[in-house]
């Protein structure tokens, strides 16, 4: 059990960092959120191997570095439902918001 959360962590760290370094633009995530999109995007590489080699859907983990290609579409998927966009606004990013246009 300790060995299946270590491994998580790795795979968490290593694959959410190397997708926010390859995708341009800055993400507003901390650390945890960054592990939880390595392991998001480490199950999404599982899958989509499973169904390319395999032919049928098996719920899987891969490795840290296959699981890059996953982790970039997870925050991709991640930037579009919060911002509305694969490219944040950049007022957001810094925390300013333009004012309510309604107030």
């Amino acid at each position: 059990m300790i060995g299946l959360l270590f491994t998580l962590l790795v795979i968490g760290v290593v694959a959410g960092y190397l997708a926010r370094l390859l995708v341009m633009g800055p993400d507003p995530i901390g650390f945890w959120r960054t592990v939880l999109l390595g392991i998001v995007g480490s199950l999404i590489s599982g899958i989509l191997a499973s169904l390319i080699f395999y032919g049928k859907l098996m719920i899987g983990l891969s490795g840290p570095l296959a699981a890059v290609p996953g982790a970039i579409i997870a925050l991709l998927i991640y930037r579009k439902v919060k911002f509305g966009s694969i490219m944040p606004p950049r007022d957001v990013l810094r925390g300013h918001r333009p004012p309510d246009p309604r107030s």
